[in-house]
């Protein structure tokens, strides 16, 4: 069964930088209006950066010149290159898509940024 799957989270401190990526984990007949949330404890989960199914971008104000969303076509992996973390990024962040038509979940990977 195909599944997103996201990695890079970890810990980092305040002003450094992670990538994460999400890819499906196997094989599969379409992919569109990939994208990153995140859901912090407490908080509701929120749009962080996302591709439109007419390839245009969207980003959370919050995260405007700090972290840029991209993605590889022949790996069908989007990427989410987070700089100057703060610890108010610290969350959850999950991958979503459309994979086979469905809107589909990643499992979330944890980013946890120290101040």
């Amino acid at each position: 069964q195909v599944q997103l799957v996201e990695s890079g989270g970890g810990l980092v401190q305040a002003g450094g930088s992670l990538r994460l990526s999400c890819a499906p984990s196997g094989s599969f007949f379409s992919i569109n209006a990939m994208g990153w949330y995140r859901q912090a404890p407490g908080k509701q989960r929120e749009l962080v950066a996302a591709y439109t199914s007419g390839g245009t971008t969207n980003y959370a104000d919050s995260v405007k010149g700090r972290f840029t969303i991209s993605r590889d076509n022949a790996k069908n992996t989007v990427y989410l290159q987070m700089n100057s973390l703060k610890p108010e990024d610290t969350a959850v962040y999950y991958c979503n898509a459309i994979l086979n038509g469905w809107r589909s979940w990643g499992q979330g990977t944890q980013v946890t940024v120290s101040s």
